[in-house]
């Protein structure tokens, strides 16, 4: 279920502009978005994973408190990265 080693530092260094800057909040979101997207397509196929279910929505919880953080911080940052990941709000 998780990405891949060379995924997460192609979303580092995309969002985050180098490999150092893996804690930055836009990242971290990046990074909750991609892993979304992958449990989001595991459950096309796999419909009673209950189990899995539960870290989706673990993770969905995690990305919006993240995602409330930078708004409040930098709301300038905030429009730029849900509109780079296509996100709905």
């Amino acid at each position: 279920m998780s990405i891949t080693k060379e995924k997460t530092q192609k979303i580092i260094q995309d969002i985050g502009g180098s490999n150092l800057n893996s804690g930055s909040t836009e990242v971290q979101v990046a990074i909750f978005t991609d892993r979304i997207k992958t449990l989001t397509e595991h459950f096309k196929i796999h419909k009673k994973d209950n189990h899995s279910r539960y870290g989706l929505l673990k993770l969905v919880s995690k990305r919006r408190k993240a995602l409330d953080y930078l708004k409040k911080r930098n709301e300038e940052g905030y429009k730029a990265l849900i509109k780079k990941l296509g996100l709905r709000r």
